[in-house]
């Protein structure tokens, strides 16, 4: 079974189709298109059926019937997120309601001046967590580390809709490892680095941790870059609760300098602790384990 391209699922045609609704009838509205989009994704999308199936049947241990069931809610929740980044990004900021878990921990880490490393997951729908930095005092630069090779069109698309805070740039990943002297130079400025720690393109640096009871593969960048440089890193994640509500966590990560592998450990741990409250909200519809012919 194929690994992860380092594309986003969509189409330009299906983001259209959520705008309008959102800017004609609501976020609501939109939603209920999902049950149309979501059914056929799980009657016709068999290669991400599988392997989110196997998520919840052979790694969190749910019954067949209801990680089948479970295969259609997480499609569900996924066009929520995507649906919620849209109409945040284009100015329904505040038809949404927010909380915070352990915000000071992001406060004190800052305080010290370094700049911070935070590390994320396909998980929730951590891309809008910048629009509620700014609403607690929270006006760090925030620098998106990115390897997405989504289809320009799509990402042109999104930001001529967006109203992106200015406090908002995004790092590429180069071949050249100028990308290496950009996160630096952004800590240096007291700059917030932001990485997702869960995906890795076949042919690039990896590491290995148990993750759900299986060992699995993790992209060597994020891990080794935060565990060599003498900043504060913390994992931070915007998981969705019902309605129109979001839950932001931020905890710190304990792991020595220049041990990657124990921050590697840290974050397997964290995640597995946000899964097993928020289930249905892992996003990764590739092989994640090796384990799937």
């Amino acid at each position: 079974m194929k690994k992860w391209d380092g594309k986003s699922r969509g189409t330009l045609l299906g983001y259209r189709i959520f705008v309008f609704f959102l800017k004609n009838f609501g976020v609501r509205s939109a939603y209920g298109v999902l049950y149309f989009v979501a059914a056929y994704y799980f009657l016709f999308l068999k290669e991400s059926n599988r392997a989110i199936f196997y998520y919840f049947h052979n790694r969190l241990g749910f019954t067949k019937v209801k990680a089948k069931i479970s295969v259609y809610k997480n499609y569900l929740v996924f066009g929520k997120t995507i649906i919620d980044k849209t109409a945040i990004s284009s100015g329904q900021r505040n038809q949404f309601s927010y909380e915070f878990d352990g915000i000071e921990n992001l406060q004190r880490m800052m305080a010290g001046g370094k700049g911070g490393v935070l590390i994320s997951a396909h998980i929730g729908n951590f891309e809008i967590a910048e629009r509620f930095f700014s609403e607690i005092d929270f006006n760090y630069q925030i620098h998106i580390v990115t390897t997405d090779q989504e289809h320009s069109h799509i990402k042109e698309y999104l930001e001529s809709l967006a109203d992106r805070p200015k406090t908002t740039k995004f790092i590429y990943i180069k071949d050249d490892m100028s990308h290496i002297f950009e996160i630096s130079e952004a800590l240096s400025k007291n700059g917030i680095v932001c990485f997702t720690g869960d995906r890795y393109f076949e042919g690039s640096k990896f590491m290995e941790e148990e993750f759900l009871g299986k060992s699995a593969k993790f992209p060597a960048g994020p891990f080794q870059i935060a565990s060599r440089l003498k900043v504060p890193v913390a994992f931070v994640y915007v998981m969705k609760e019902p309605k129109l509500h979001y839950h932001l966590f931020a905890r710190i990560a304990n792991a020595k300098h220049r041990d990657s592998q124990a921050l590697l450990k840290a974050y397997t741990e964290n995640l597995e602790q946000m899964l097993a409250r928020y289930p249905l909200q892992w996003f990764n519809y590739f092989d994640f384990w090796d384990d799937l012919e």
